[in-house]
């Protein structure tokens, strides 16, 4: 297994083994122990499975907030995605800043984000899919956004043409408009 520490504290990314042959491959996407002993710790309750069919969708930027905050462990299961985690815990060296990496069928990549950061993506190529562990149940109630273009966060995002959005990020505020319910523990 290899890890990454990213630029923002606790967002890592994470390489599992792969073991291929004629036939293919075998990895192993999560294990507890291992991961544990790596500092990836968190216990996953949910596993979610999203399709998005057009390239350029973007989904994000999204969190949800406590009690019922989510730590994700992210990957891509067919087609590619570029994936982006942002800091939004009051107080942090880092507020406001991201961090992003290409996760595909291909590399394997996956994407570990604590609570306490939004999250979201862009599909690179069609009918790509993205599977994802989160620590706490879906609550709609709960649910937060901010702009995927926010020009105080900069993202980078790979695009060659407008995105395809959901009415819901389309109206996201901006990060400025954003009273983070999280907060910055050191």
């Amino acid at each position: 297994m290899e890890i990454i520490d990213t630029k923002l504290q606790g967002v890592k990314l994470l390489k599992p083994k792969r073991f291929g042959d004629n036939r293919g491959f075998f990895a192993e996407t999560y294990n507890r122990r291992v991961y544990t002993d790596l500092g990836v710790d968190a216990e996953f309750v949910q596993d979610n499975h999203s399709l998005s069919a057009a390239v350029g969708t973007v989904r994000g930027l999204h969190f949800q907030a406590p009690h019922q905050a989510q730590t994700k462990l992210v990957r891509c299961g067919r087609g590619s995605i570029f994936d982006v985690a942002v800091d939004i815990r009051k107080g942090s060296p880092t507020y406001g800043q991201w961090t992003g990496c290409k996760l595909s069928d291909a590399n394997g990549v996956q994407m570990f984000i604590p609570a306490g950061f939004a999250h979201g993506f862009v599909t690179l190529e069609p009918d790509s899919e993205i599977v994802y562990k989160c620590s706490d149940y879906y609550a709609p109630e709960t649910e937060g956004a901010i702009r995927w273009d926010d020009p105080t966060i900069g993202i980078i995002w790979p695009l060659q043409a407008d995105p395809i959005l959901s009415s819901r990020d389309v109206i996201a505020p901006s990060l400025v408009d954003l009273d983070s319910p999280f907060i910055f523990e050191g």
